[in-house]
């Protein structure tokens, strides 16, 4: 049991363990923060932050309330500190928002709900600040749509150093580690150099992929890690005692069914379109670059379904060995 834990915590998601007897990272010292705050060297540099590290607490946090809300769109708040050119999270907050299946929309009860709950933990002894926020996209990928990109935006005009993080509680459920990204926007005024292709390919449904393309150059991405301490640890060990059933006898195939079938849905529909566009350049010449790119993202599309399924087959076959059957030879004997 101990081992599977540590498997989901520690190796799927590479989840360090701190100092046991500091725990540095919780550690927040409000002058520090004031002086990097005042010194503020993301102003002259775009690219200035280049890391996130999260709590194992808060990142389970997130992903919890982001599997909460289905196929609706929901939102919360980060806090942390300031760490050199790396934000760190050591806790997260829900916020009450309205949201829909392509969006979500922060409202006064919200903004009277976060101060409220940041007066409140400064009262209790927990002084860090909201270092930004994060929400969920089910099912389609984590990066920045048009929204968000106007929202990170004005956030870190009025509240730098902000930081953006989405969260795919479908995606997390399929692969069995957490799907999540983490982003910072430039200035209106910054373009950004041309990017050389290395980023790594994403499944995009197709009725998000203009508007994932439209601002993909209007924001840069962090490199995402994750620790936990002392207190994470007892924290997460109990959770652990209270679930570890459901965890075990569930099955990615059964609890995310109506995921997978839109990724099959989503492909067959790329498919067809590749068809049509081959056909269409076969009739006014070759032009290989473009068709065969595009075979080769439902190719890699097809095989990240194959793939996500062919594991959720081979867990279920392996408990199934493991459990089926448990406690039957005992009956049997005289």
């Amino acid at each position: 049991m101990q081992s599977a834990q540590k498997a989901w915590a520690e190796l799927e998601n590479a989840v360090k363990l701190v100092d046991l007897h500091r725990d540095a990272l919780y550690g927040y010292d409000e002058a520090e923060q004031k002086s990097i705050a005042d010194e503020h060297p993301w102003k002259n540099e775009p690219h200035y932050f280049q890391n996130v590290r999260i709590s194992a607490v808060a990142l389970l946090k997130m992903v919890m309330h982001a599997r909460s809300g289905g196929s609706i769109e929901v939102m919360g708040m980060m806090q942390g500190k300031i760490l050199g050119n790396t934000f760190v999270v050591t806790d997260v907050f829900r916020l009450p928002v309205e949201g829909t299946e392509t969006r979500v929309n922060a409202t006064e009860e919200a903004s009277e709900y976060m101060a409220q709950y940041t007066v409140l933990c400064r009262n209790s002894g927990r002084m860090e600040n909201i270092v930004g926020w994060y929400h969920s996209h089910p099912g389609y990928g984590c990066w920045l749509s048009g929204i968000d990109v106007q929202t990170q935006m004005t956030q870190q005009s009025f509240l730098d150093p902000f930081l953006a993080i989405v969260i795919d509680p479908d995606r997390t459920i399929s692969a069995g580690k957490v799907e999540i990204g983490a982003f910072r926007t430039f200035p209106e005024s910054y373009k950004p150099p041309t990017s050389s292709g290395g980023e790594e390919y994403q499944t995009i449904p197709l009725n998000k992929i203009e508007d994932f393309g439209a601002h993909a150059s209007q924001y840069y991405s962090l490199e995402v890690s994750h620790y936990k301490s002392s207190l994470d640890s007892h924290l997460l060990e109990l959770l652990w005692n209270k679930y570890w059933v459901s965890t075990l006898s569930q099955s990615p195939l059964f609890t995310n069914r109506e995921y997978g079938s839109k990724q099959m849905l989503d492909l067959s529909q790329k498919i067809t379109n590749a068809e049509k566009n081959i056909q269409a350049s076969s009739r006014g010449g070759p032009r290989k670059s473009a068709k065969y790119t595009e075979l080769e993202k439902i190719v890699k599309d097809s095989n990240k379904i194959t793939g996500e399924e062919t594991n959720g087959l081979l867990a279920g076959e392996v408990k199934a060995r493991l459990f089926n059957g448990v406690g039957a030879a005992a009956s049997v004997q005289p």
